[in-house]
């Protein structure tokens, strides 16, 4: 079949099985619980502490999609991976200084609302509408397209049967109540993934024989944080100007990110919750990165299939039962993935669109028919998504991922970005932006992966490179727009009682910013 599930053995599938039978029991004991309880007991109520809120927005962050990633990207060009998460200091200090204050003192409990609060209902409809859309692509379809690529290459089958296979698992933990079981262990599977990787990483440099002959048995450009401009695959240039686009969006704006932020105690303990996941981020190196290194050291006989890295330093290095273990967390934590993305778009299509729009009389009756009809059609387009992503050619699993986000977040960016910034800003302007700039972004994401694909026309910048330059362009496009607005409807808010940072705050990110100086400069030296 493949060289992955020869390596399994009984003993690994026993264990894939009962893992996930025990999970299945755990679900239905929790389902049945919650039942007898008040289900108003899931609500946070601004009660989440620093660690909470940094392991959760980490959690939210990080995945088997990660570890599968980021050790094909180490495998395939070294460290240069390591922008994408120590970059990030950037955007996470933007959020607690800049984003955070400002959603706190809005007293809003998502990114729809907050902008309605400014600009009125169609601008909160548009955003809905966007929410949608970015919730299917970027985290039902690539969390679906990973899983994919996991289960592909555990069992060696098509792509649109491992999908398949794993909506379906899905769907059954969903009914035995099984992603509340997922919820309540998350954290263990989160804490044992990390203790696989790191072991992955230790006995990968035991076999190799320490860190000087992996340094012999690398090119010496595979620890270079920064590449040169002519850099085929990440040039400096690129990830600089690119990477921005998508982090703004991602950190700053994405719901599923800012949600834990939401949820705190008060801002002092959100903005420590977006530094401690800043700190969580500086161990990217060996518990996602260097696996893939050592890979690349250890089996070169990869070559180009360098999605396969994680898993084959799985399969190679852990004895027979731990490789069970790893894959059954790794779909279980996947499942949990697939599973809240199904909730979070029935929830936003039923409240914010069925509800408000099509039919406000909606009996507690409708709501879940129109949102189990929601998860079905979800499903089906999520598969067709993730099938259509696994035809994308000449690209590696973390590129696919940093090129999909690319082209989902010009539009929010800059929308965010000129709301907080320029409070001239229209609401013209950010409707226009919202709705005509997303469908040029998204159309130009069509014809650079599908229609003319960069590995057969030569003639495209670096993915990163279009994400700035649809940016630049929807911000230009903005800020006309609002100049040449005849009738302004401009920032309704007040921002007078934006709470203050403190010192302990300003501190604690400092610290961070000195280390993250510190990992340039020690990884820029050849």
């Amino acid at each position: 079949m493949n060289s992955i599930y020869d390596k399994l053995t009984t003993l690994d599938f026993v264990i894939v099985a009962g893992y996930l039978v025990a999970l299945l029991v755990i679900g239905f004991v929790v389902s049945m619980r919650q039942r007898k309880k008040n289900e108003t007991l899931f609500l946070a109520g601004n009660s989440l502490n620093w660690y909470s809120i940094g392991f959760n927005m980490w959690g939210t962050n990080v995945g088997p999609s990660s570890l599968l990633a980021f050790a094909s990207i180490g495998y395939a060009t070294g460290i240069v991976a390591g922008n994408f998460e120590w970059y990030a200091f950037v955007f996470l200090l933007l959020l607690a200084m800049v984003f955070a204050p400002r959603y706190i003192a809005s007293k809003v409990s998502t990114m729809p609302e907050y902008m309605g609060k400014r600009y009125g209902d169609s601008t909160q409809n548009i955003l809905a509408w966007y929410a949608l859309v970015k919730i299917l692509v970027s985290w039902l379809s690539l969390g679906l397209f990973s899983g994919g690529v996991l289960v592909r290459q555990i069992l060696g089958i098509p792509m649109w049967q491992s999908v398949t296979v794993l909506v379906i698992f899905s769907g059954i933990f969903t009914f035995a109540g099984g992603l509340k079981a997922i919820a309540k262990v998350n954290v263990f599977q989160m804490i044992l993934l990390i203790v696989v990787s790191l072991t992955l990483s230790y006995l990968g440099l035991q076999k190799v024989g320490g860190i000087d002959v992996l340094l012999s048995k690398t090119p010496s450009n595979f620890w270079n944080l920064v590449r040169p401009s002519d850099d085929a695959s990440y040039p400096w240039t690129a990830i600089l100007l690119g990477y921005p686009v998508a982090a703004v969006a991602f950190f700053c704006t994405d719901q599923s990110m800012v949600q834990s932020v939401l949820g705190a105690k008060n801002l002092e303990q959100g903005q420590l919750g977006v530094n401690f996941i800043g700190w969580l981020k500086v161990m990217a190196l060996p518990l996602f990165i260097l696996p893939g290194i050592l890979c690349y050291a250890l089996y070169p006989e990869l070559g180009k299939n360098s999605d396969l890295a994680y898993m084959t330093m799985v399969t190679n290095l852990f004895p027979s039962g731990m490789n069970g273990l790893v894959i059954c967390v790794m779909i279980a934590v996947l499942v949990g993935t697939i599973g809240s993305s199904l909730n979070a778009l029935s929830t936003v299509f039923t409240n914010d669109i069925y509800v408000k729009k099509i039919n406000p009389t909606a009996t507690i009756k409708d709501q879940i028919r129109i949102g189990r009809l929601t998860i079905a059609a979800g499903c089906v387009f999520a598969i067709l998504i993730a099938v259509a992503i696994d035809n994308i050619k000449g690209q590696n699993l973390f590129n696919i991922f940093q090129a999909v986000l690319g082209f989902l977040a010009p539009s929010l960016s800059v929308v965010f970005l000129l709301s907080v910034f320029w409070k001239r800003t229209t609401k013209k302007a950010v409707n226009a932006t919202l709705s005509w700039g997303s469908a040029f972004s998204l159309f130009v994401g069509v014809l650079y992966l599908w229609i003319f694909p960069a590995d057969k026309y030569q003639v495209w910048p670096h993915f990163l490179l279009i994400s700035f330059y649809i940016f630049a362009v929807l911000m230009i496009s903005a800020v006309l727009i609002s100049l040449t607005d005849k009738n302004p409807e401009v920032n309704v808010s007040d921002e007078t009682d934006i709470p203050k940072t403190s010192k302990k705050v300003k501190l604690l990110f400092g610290l961070l910013g000195l280390v993250i100086l510190a990992l340039y400069l020690v990884f820029n030296g050849n």
